[in-house]
C-alpha cells in the first residue's frame, strides 16, 4: 500500500445549477474558432468549411478555473497586457470510446454548458509569437480561466440560437451568436480524440469572437451566455 509523501491536491470543482459539483479533470482549449477573431489577430479566416484546414489547440492546468460570482480575478505577474476572451464553456460528463470519436455521437459525452473566459497575458503571447516559441505562459496560469456554473446540456437546447457576450464596466465589449464558431462542439470533441482520451471531467473553452481588449485592475466584468450562464468578477491587483 503506497502512502503519499505530500498532501494531495484538491481536485478543483465547478457549482452546477440544481446542486452538485463538477470535478474537473482537463481543461482544452480552441484557438482563433470564429472568423471575425482570427482577422483580428491577423490570422486568415477560412472562406469556406471545406477551407478550415485543422483546428487550433493549447491546454490550461485545471486549477486555473476560478469560480464565484463577484470576487476579485488578481491580475497576473508578469504583463502589462491582460486581455479578456469571452467563450462557450463545454463539460464532458462521459469518456470517450477509444479511438477517434465519430461526430455523430460525440454530442452525447456532453454533461453540461456555461460560459468562462480565456485569460490572456497578450504581451508574452506577442513575444513568443514574434521568436517562433511556444507561448502557453500566456495562457496557462492562476486563475486564468473564471467559469460560471454549470447547467445540465438537456436544459439548454439548440447551441446555435445562443448569443455569447461579455460586458466591462457595462460597455459591451464582445458579442456573437454561436452559430458563428467555425468548428461546433461535435466536430472540436471529434478533432481533440485524434490528439488525446477525452474523459468525464474534461472541460472544453470553445473559442472566442472578435472584440478582445486589455482588462485593467478596477475592471467589472460580465460574462454572459444567453438565457443559460451568467459570470461576474472584477479584476484586482
Amino acid at each position: 500500500m503506497t502512502s503519499d509523501v505530500i498532501p494531495a491536491a484538491e481536485t478543483p470543482r465547478i457549482p452546477v445549477v440544481g446542486g452538485g459539483t463538477f470535478p474537473v479533470r482537463r481543461i482544452y482549449c480552441v484557438g482563433r474558432n470564429f472568423a471575425d477573431h482570427a482577422r483580428e489577430m491577423g490570422a486568415q479566416a477560412p472562406a469556406s468549411k471545406a477551407e478550415r484546414g485543422q483546428p487550433v489547440f493549447f491546454m490550461k492546468p485545471a486549477d486555473a478555473i476560478v469560480v464565484g460570482h463577484g470576487d476579485e480575478i488578481p491580475y497576473p505577474s508578469a504583463t502589462h497586457d491582460l486581455h479578456h476572451e469571452v467563450e462557450l464553456v463545454v463539460a464532458l460528463g462521459q469518456d470517450a470510446p477509444a479511438g477517434v470519436l465519430p461526430v455523430e455521437q460525440a454530442e452525447a459525452l456532453v454533461y453540461g454548458y456555461g460560459v468562462g473566459l480565456d485569460l490572456t497575458r497578450r504581451d508574452l503571447q506577442a513575444n513568443a509569437k514574434a521568436k517562433g516559441l511556444p507561448w502557453d505562459i500566456a495562457k496557462g496560469f492562476d486563475h486564468s480561466a473564471p467559469v460560471s456554473e454549470l447547467v445540465h446540456a438537456g436544459e439548454v437546447g439548440a447551441l446555435e440560437a445562443l448569443n455569447l457576450s461579455l460586458e466591462v464596466n457595462g460597455e459591451v465589449r464582445q458579442q456573437s451568436l454561436l452559430d458563428q464558431m467555425i468548428w461546433n462542439v461535435p466536430e472540436i470533441l471529434h478533432e481533440l480524440s485524434k490528439l488525446y482520451a477525452l474523459k468525464a471531467g474534461d472541460l472544453v473553452f470553445m473559442g472566442t469572437p472578435a472584440g478582445v481588449a486589455a482588462l485593467q485592475p478596477g475592471d467589472r466584468f460580465s460574462a454572459r451566455l444567453e438565457n443559460v450562464a451568467e459570470r461576474h468578477g472584477v479584476i484586482s491587483r
